[in-house]
């Protein structure tokens, strides 16, 4: 995590650079990720949360050692050096168990930093702010430093080489995947200057108490604050770039720390050099790649109908909406609106709930029908412009030869075009 550490004192210095953190287990969000890295050859950070990825395999199935493999099988088959990839854990600690009681989720969540830790993740994002069964929905910066300084502590025991450890705390934390449905329009309030002073020295005096400062405490670099950003299921709760920086006073006399930014996904370009100035060192996306790779999808589909008319298959879109109401768990409590309001959400929401479906037999059956009716044989410009914006086509022109197959270089593209912005910030400073 060296590469990190070095970023972080950089933007401390005033360099305005930001490490963009791809948060997604989906391939080809990590694929086009990867090339995209590859192209500005800065190394990558990519996260698996405790939801996607833990010790019983998440809801991708995959074990922390898992989807190291996976991301490193995905490098290999696009001629991408594994070695540039650094891994974090997001979102570890009891989150994934909360309806348990502390005692239990926090065993679990022991389990999960220490099968983190030994399948080489490096950077940990230490997130014991909700509470357990029969706790405040908040627990509070007390006991939610005392949980993360014990997670540290298991971190540092199960690590083979600990000095390449970096952590990050934080209890104003957004929720996973964007706000919900319940939480309007209305506007996203920053964390208060006191508030995030109160988290840096609980979390201080908590690693102290278990005698952790001169080791986990020392590799702290950054802290997960609320910058007034935010998305919902139908609007982007957009960031005030002209909004005085009440934060970046904060880290003085902690010259090894930085902000990490949640929720970023949708924000205009101008916003990730502003916050990197504010130092926001770590700006995490996830949602916006996967609607990207959706757009993508049907817009292929659209392409289908025109190229290849008289295939019987069903539309992509067809089978997802059958998959996501046979199984509406991972949907249903994020959207409101009547029947028409919700079909519209289940395809086009911001919060992209339908991401959790593409890894289903008959969706990934679905688009591989579809890329199989596409063929090998690029239509026209004109065809393919009445589906996919200018500067993703020319994207696409540029990653076939690397890709080797038009329809998929669309989908790079699409997912490209939706993280570069990202890269302003930061490739160019590398």
């Amino acid at each position: 995590m060296r590469q990190l550490r070095e970023l972080i004192a950089r933007n401390r210095a005033g360099s305005g650079e930001a490490m963009p953190s791809v948060c997604s287990a989906h391939p080809d969000v990590v694929a086009a990720s990867v090339l995209l890295a590859e192209e500005a050859d800065v190394p990558l950070l990519i996260e698996a949360t405790s939801n996607q990825v833990n010790q019983f395999g998440g809801y991708t199935g995959m074990k922390p050692a898992d989807f190291v493999g996976f991301v490193r099988h995905i490098c290999d088959d696009n001629g991408a050096s594994p070695e540039r990839i650094l891994f974090g854990g997001d979102h570890l600690g009891p989150q994934a168990w909360r309806d348990r009681p502390a005692e239990v989720a926090m065993g679990h969540a022991r389990d999960l930093v220490s099968a983190y830790v030994q399948a080489g993740f490096t950077k940990i994002h230490l997130d014991c702010s909700e509470g357990c069964a029969g706790e405040l929905p908040q627990v509070g910066d007390q006991v939610s430093a005392e949980r993360a300084a014990d997670l540290a502590a298991v971190c540092e025991a199960a690590a083979g080489e600990p000095e390449a450890l970096s952590y990050m705390y934080g209890t104003e934390v957004p929720p996973p995947g964007g706000a919900r449905a319940e939480d309007g329009s209305h506007g996203i309030v920053p964390t208060a200057p006191e508030s995030a002073l109160a988290t840096i020295e609980a979390h201080r005096q908590a690693f102290a108490a278990r005698g952790l400062e001169q080791t986990a405490w020392a590799r702290a670099v950054g802290l997960v604050v609320q910058p007034g950003l935010e998305f919902a299921p139908d609007h982007v709760h957009r960031f005030d770039t002209a909004a005085p920086d009440r934060l970046a006073p904060v880290l003085a006399g902690h010259p090894g720390l930085s902000f990490e930014a949640h929720s970023t996904d949708y924000q205009a370009p101008d916003v990730f050099p502003e916050l990197a100035r504010r130092h926001f060192a770590v700006l995490k996306v996830g949602p916006a790649l996967t609607y990207a790779y959706r757009q993508a999808i049907y817009a292929l589909d659209a392409v289908a109908g025109w190229v290849a008319p008289s295939s019987d298959r069903a539309l992509v879109a067809s089978v997802m909406e059958r998959l996501m109401l046979a199984n509406p768990g991972n949907w249903a409590k994020h959207y409101a609106g009547d029947e028409a309001e919700q079909h519209l959400l289940r395809h086009f929401s911001y919060a992209d709930r339908i991401r959790y479906y593409w890894a289903q037999p008959d969706a990934a059956g679905a688009v591989m029908r579809l890329l199989a009716d596409l063929g090998s044989r690029r239509p026209p410009r004109t065809v393919l412009e009445q589906f996919f914006a200018p500067a993703v086509m020319d994207r696409a022109e540029g990653l076939e030869p690397t890709v080797s197959n038009w329809s998929r270089a669309l989908i790079y593209a699409q997912i490209q075009e939706a993280l570069a912005p990202y890269f302003a910030c930061y490739g160019a400073k590398q």
